[in-house]
């Protein structure tokens, strides 16, 4: 296992800063963390003017059939651990393999959501492919109906060893659709079932009275936020009620509405992450979904939710949907850019933002080995240069990225430098 020294950096640990210190790591842990020099005989790297952060944690991500880019491409850009929010059983096994390969970000699961015949996302996905892979793919999806299917759905994914469970509920107003909707009875079965079994729940909705529906149900926290109308009483009472925390996928939903298709650009374009980035998934970025047929959703709508629910001490989550299907995404570089709006569109200190992204999480998911700069725990690091503290765009001059203390292939040339 790796051991180093990182030397003369400035340390956000994931809660405070340091602005000038060391960082030991011995055996893919982090031994010590000083702002007094530590002595050590290993190998060192003195980086004055340069930042150490946690590793990024994105909640939400779609590694979809088993996507060879998806866990390699994050890492790349700093992001050491994902959250895939919906898979087929048999991709997260293949996946789980890429990941002890190397070179990988870190796998978090729930396996296959809780899904419905013909509800979220089944409409959506066959709009866009029914071949004979596709269907064979979506037979496999759960297709509850009672509260004993959800138990039992429940009961299978523990089998599977999960880390949360996702539900879905969308009624596709945003879309300009109408699609079926889980029961309320059916979601508080699974909620009730998860709880029992100390697992998580988060939930996907994309308008304002689905994410009231399943808030009320008892969800832990959401996987969008909504955009068809701007926040009320109700919605901020609906969290605060659960202490639930919103990923709200900012970026996601600005290629919804197509709002965010020229930072899309901008980041996919950027000159500092070209050997990052591969063509196609650089291509992809540039597009939108263009999902957003409601006549009142808009991206300001996203940006002014996020910031009533900072206001009112609801935790925010950085995440970025990040599929081969969504495009206007890109695994890892849209975290990135998710940080950057939080920063300029909704209130956040660059702090604040990095919060989101590293110690909030790992607090809120109970991933209790990760997400700060602590003795004892993964040596789950980014370097970068500068000072994102200041400048929340430093995060992309990324100068190295280790996850167990194993430093990302691709800067083993420039973290020379």
């Amino acid at each position: 296992m790796a051991s180093f020294l990182l030397k003369d950096v400035r340390i956000f640990d994931g809660e405070t800063i340091i602005e000038k210190g060391s960082v030991l790591v011995e055996n893919g842990r982090i031994a010590k963390v000083s702002s007094l020099d530590i002595d050590y005989d290993g190998t060192t790297y003195n980086k004055p003017g340069h930042t150490v952060i946690p590793g990024l944690i994105d909640v939400h991500v779609h590694c979809d059939g088993a996507n060879e880019v998806a866990l390699p491409q994050s890492l790349r850009f700093g992001v050491t651990t994902v959250c895939d929010m919906h898979n087929e059983w048999p991709n997260i096994q293949t996946l789980r393999k890429q990941r002890d390969d190397g070179d990988c970000a870190d796998l978090k699961t729930t396996s296959f959501a809780a899904t419905i015949d013909n509800g979220w996302p089944m409409p959506i996905v066959l709009a866009h492919n029914s071949d004979e892979k596709t269907l064979a793919e979506l037979a496999t999806w759960p297709k509850l109906v009672t509260p004993e299917d959800g138990r039992k759905y429940v009961q299978d994914r523990l089998k599977e060893g999960v880390d949360y469970i996702k539900l879905m509920h969308e009624s596709g107003l945003v879309m300009g659709a109408d699609w079926k909707k889980p029961s309320i009875e059916l979601q508080k079965a699974v909620i009730d079932e998860a709880h029992r079994n100390g697992l998580m729940v988060v939930a996907h909705a994309t308008c304002l009275e689905d994410t009231v529906e399943i808030l009320e149900a008892g969800a832990d926290g959401l996987a969008h936020c909504f955009i068809d109308q701007l926040p009320n009483e109700r919605v901020l009472a609906a969290y605060k009620k659960n202490n639930a925390h919103c990923n709200p996928t900012l970026c996601a939903m600005g290629s919804g509405t197509e709002e965010g298709k020229k930072m899309q650009e901008k980041f996919a374009h950027d000159l500092r992450v070209q050997h990052l980035i591969g063509q196609g998934e650089q291509e992809r970025m540039c597009m939108c979904m263009a999902f957003a047929h409601h006549a009142g959703a808009t991206f300001e709508n996203a940006f002014e939710t996020v910031r009533q629910l900072k206001a009112a001490g609801i935790e925010i989550l950085c995440g970025s949907d990040a599929a081969r299907p969504a495009v206007g995404t890109g695994y890892g570089l849209t975290m990135h850019q998710e940080l950057s709006l939080f920063v300029d569109a909704c209130g956040f200190t660059p702090a604040e933002a990095l919060h989101s992204a590293t110690s909030a999480p790992a607090r809120r998911f109970n991933f209790s080995d990760r997400g700060q700069i602590k003795a004892g725990l993964r040596a789950d690091l980014v370097l970068v240069e500068g000072n994102p503290m200041a400048d929340i765009s430093h995060t992309l001059d990324l100068r190295g990225v280790w996850t167990a203390g194993v430093l990302c292939s691709a800067y083993k040339d420039s973290l020379q430098h």
